[in-house]
């Protein structure tokens, strides 16, 4: 597989602004876009000249607009051709890859998933250089591969530490770039979801935005200013000794009573298990939940207000406009969310404005878009400091 640069690149400074801000906002008139960055109307015209004669941007009609109107206007609102670059996203678990196919605007045009058989890096970087070779059959001259894992990841190349891998200082990205010719961006799964949200999602156009998963582990990301807030301990057992209940259950994951010994799957399952000695999926303990089997009611009631009173804290403290709730484990909402809506207001001020919680029933091939979100803004728009 090679390379292809899209035509419109490099982006100088000036016109990566634009590019952004249409790619994220668009369309936006002229006018709206020079308010927006600042820019004298003989500036925007000299920036977004060769973005559009390039391809990246074009001019489109105002909604609304009756077509013998729209016919020699002189200025209509510029929005991005999507279409312009394709990226490859992959999130890989203990056991699968999930991959997708995205346009420029992170809309999926494709997913092609894998079982995972190794957690050999050398293997994984194989698998991942298969999956990109049959996605690009049908999406050709892909712009770059994003690559989302959970656990600690340095310089969006190496990953330093994944307890679900198993690996410690591997340089992903090396070795996927060495076997497909392509740029490659590798990302905390977190930080990537969070990005992707904040940019094209649930957090679009928010100064204060965040983004709590459960799942598998619980995963935590603050976006201030409308931009996500990095931190060096990202990934590293978040969740594990945020007390929820001091007198809560212990786990072979995580503190006594912490976030992740009542919120996450294999610690339902666990609790569960221990309880009944009989072995159940998330989703059937759900269900025996909803049908008031005392022992799964029980617990998932418990991960019920745990995830209350973190809503609430995390509501205190960050102040966000917006939480969204993502990840495999949202289906708690479907069965206690009476229970964590109860529990939130119980640890709120009574005069404190009510918590905008969204929850978004979602797969792996969001956490994979996030993932190819990471490289159209680092390997196509050159944004360094995401």
């Amino acid at each position: 597989m090679t390379a292809v640069a899209a035509s419109w690149l490099p982006l100088s400074a000036g016109e990566r602004s634009v590019a952004i801000e249409v790619l994220v906002h668009g369309p936006l008139s002229r006018t709206e876009l020079a308010r927006r960055l600042d820019l004298s109307a003989g500036s925007l015209t000299r920036l977004t000249k060769p973005l559009i004669e390039s391809g990246l941007l074009i001019e489109v009609p105002e909604a609304g607009t009756p077509a013998e109107v729209r016919q020699g206007r002189p200025s209509q609102p510029l929005d991005v051709v999507a279409e312009s670059g394709s990226f490859l996203g992959f999130k890989i678990t203990e056991d699968m890859v999930y991959g997708v196919v995205t346009t420029l605007r992170s809309d999926i045009v494709a997913r092609h998933d894998r079982p995972l058989t190794s957690h050999d890096p050398a293997e994984v970087a194989d698998l991942l250089a298969e999956m990109a070779d049959e996605l690009a059959r049908e999406h050709p001259r892909p712009a770059g591969i994003g690559i989302g894992v959970g656990g600690l990841v340095h310089q969006r190349a190496v990953v330093g530490e994944s307890p679900f891998l198993h690996w410690r200082d591997v340089p992903l990205g090396e070795l996927v770039e060495e076997r497909t010719g392509l740029p490659v961006v590798v990302e905390n799964d977190v930080a990537a979801l969070v990005e992707a949200e904040t940019w094209f999602g649930a957090g679009r156009g928010l100064e204060r935005f965040v983004v709590l998963t459960i799942g598998a582990g619980i995963g935590y990301g603050l976006v201030l200013g409308g931009r996500r807030v990095p931190y060096a301990e990202e990934d590293r057992g978040f969740g594990r000794h945020w007390i929820i209940d001091p007198n809560g259950p212990l786990t072979p994951e995580g503190a006594r009573g912490s976030a992740v010994s009542l919120l996450t799957i294999p610690s339902i399952r666990y609790q569960v298990r221990a309880a009944t000695g009989r072995d159940h999926s998330y989703e059937e303990i759900l269900a025996l939940a909803a049908a008031g089997e005392p022992m799964p009611a029980r617990v998932v009631d418990e991960a019920g207000r745990a995830l209350g009173v973190l809503v609430a804290q995390i509501a205190n403290f960050a102040m966000p406009q917006k939480i969204l709730l993502a990840g495999e484990g949202v289906g708690l909402m479907d069965v206690a969310a009476e229970t964590v809506e109860d529990t939130v207001r119980v640890h709120r001020h009574p005069r404190a404005a009510p918590v905008d919680l969204e929850t978004k029933v979602s797969d792996f091939h969001d956490w994979a878009r996030g993932a190819a979100v990471l490289a159209i803004q680092v390997l196509v728009l050159g944004v360094a400091d995401v």
